[in-house]
């Protein structure tokens, strides 16, 4: 199909951007890759009145560490996140997780925060984002606006954004190096939605989980951030009877969707076998970290 017709505009700076945003009255639409915005355009999902095209802002495609925390700008591509040292070095498991993103073609021109903005809830950068507690920064003609993770996410597809704001950076906390990692997702072919997903990073002290952190996606109308899960791992060592737990208790708290590409119950089943394989990866990680 061919999309509804509109107007274009390419602002130098943020502040043009917010402008014209601000000017089109809840009809304009900001457009970074596109990946996402462009279909619905085509199948007249949305018909904006403006698009607002901010890759010819200055500074907007840099991924910038300032010792504790990362900020991946509005145009960074999904390609240049997957390969970016500090990601690698700083966020081990966005780095892992970043392979699984789409096809080649999606990932040279989508973006790590249009993916954000989107709030599919089974996509990857809104996972990262959620149980990593990263902050999202918003702008509008009133200023900027910081929104933790946790307050962004309200649907599947719908974000906490103003109809007046555009989303121009997303900040993550650093993981300690001591930390490790795990990272499962289960999706039919390479590069397609995922039908589960699990993730967590932990540390091991003292022969038990510590500082546990875990979230998961495609099973909810959210990506999640489980407390009660980490609860159940940490202080624990990591053995096959609090695996099982794990699982168990996923179970019981999950409420996915059943749709044509698997029912509630298979979800279920899977975040367990995915659970128990993230948590074993992250366990060995940290088990051959000490190794000297």
């Amino acid at each position: 199909m061919k999309p509804a017709q509109f107007d274009y505009i390419a602002p130098a700076t943020i502040e043009e951007a917010a402008a014209a945003l601000a000017a089109s009255g809840g009809d304009g639409k900001i457009i970074a890759g596109g990946q996402s915005l462009m279909p619905m355009i085509n199948f007249r999902l949305v018909k904006p009145s403006v698009l607002i095209d901010i890759n010819r802002i200055a500074g907007l495609d840099r991924i910038e560490f300032d010792g504790t925390r990362l900020r991946i700008g509005a145009t960074v591509r999904h390609h240049t996140t997957a390969t970016d040292a500090l990601v690698a070095k700083h966020l081990p498991v966005v780095h892992d997780a970043m392979h699984h993103v789409a096809h080649m073609t999606v990932r040279n021109r989508g973006t790590f925060c249009g993916s954000v903005a989107h709030a599919d809830p089974a996509t990857e950068m809104p996972l990262m984002t959620r149980f990593l507690d990263g902050t999202i920064i918003a702008y509008s003609v009133r200023g900027e606006r910081r929104i933790p993770a946790a307050d962004f996410f309200v649907g599947s597809l719908v974000n906490a954004l103003e109809e007046d704001e555009l989303l121009i950076a997303v900040e993550i906390d650093a993981t300690p190096p001591e930390a490790s990692w795990g990272f499962e997702e289960f999706a039919r072919r390479h590069g397609d939605f995922a039908l589960a997903c699990f993730a967590t990073t932990l540390r091991v002290e003292n022969g038990v989980a510590a500082d546990v952190r875990i979230g998961m996606m495609g099973v909810g109308e959210t990506p999640l951030r489980l407390h009660e899960i980490e609860d159940i791992v940490e202080g624990t060592h990591l053995s096959d009877a609090v695996l099982d737990t794990v699982a168990d208790r996923l179970a019981d708290i999950l409420t996915p969707n059943s749709d044509i590409h698997a029912s509630a119950d298979y979800r279920r089943h899977l975040s367990g076998v995915l659970a128990k394989r993230a948590l074993r990866a992250a366990w060995s990680r940290a088990q051959n970290r000490k190794r000297p």
